[in-house]
């Protein structure tokens, strides 16, 4: 599958709520994802556009694969994505299981998130207010396709950011930008 996304900058998430209401959006409860990202033993993932992480939602574990980019106006990847077990054990054994293989942990990235529902020329679209502490206040844009319907979703996801009148587009994960944020202390 393919994850067709888009990022952007907002200080006050206060408009995109309201229109999301107005939509008819559907929110979850707020929660919290910690993401433990890793950097792989045979190659820089920072100079390859990949990532691979264990995502904590409560008590909930994935593991992760991202691909590179392959687009220039979204973020679209490839995404892999594992449920595993629940529970601190298990995130633990995930990461003993990574790092057996080589794999380096690189850093933490901690957000709240509220993730709004919706329904847009037949996509399933989330549309998530993050706020990932130093880095900042960000919304996502999210939808999962085939490889055939990429040129339709990336069509429903920038009609989305557009209607929501989100500009202030970030291009940059998560842990880049706490990357760049530590180094320049």
């Amino acid at each position: 599958m393919l994850e067709v996304e888009m990022k952007f900058r907002v200080p006050d998430w206060a408009a995109v709520a309201a229109k999301l209401h107005d939509w008819g959006a559907t929110p979850a409860p707020p929660r919290k994802d910690t993401d433990h990202y890793f950097n792989a033993p045979d190659r820089d993932f920072a100079h390859t556009d990949e990532a691979v992480r264990i995502r904590r939602i409560g008590t909930a574990n994935r593991l992760t694969y991202k691909g590179p980019k392959i687009d220039t106006a979204t973020k679209t990847r490839t995404e892999i994505e594992l449920p595993l077990g629940d529970g601190a054990a298990t995130a633990a054994d995930a990461v003993r299981f990574l790092s057996a293989l080589g794999y380096r942990p690189v850093a933490v990235v901690s957000k709240g998130r509220q993730v709004y529902s919706l329904t847009r020329d037949g996509f399933a679209v989330e549309v998530c207010l993050d706020d990932v502490g130093i880095i900042g206040r960000f919304v996502e844009i999210e939808v999962q396709a085939k490889p055939d319907q990429f040129e339709a979703a990336k069509a429903v996801v920038l009609a989305v950011a557009a209607d929501l009148g989100l500009t202030d587009q970030e291009r940059r994960s998560y842990l880049r930008l706490l990357l760049e944020q530590t180094t320049r202390k």
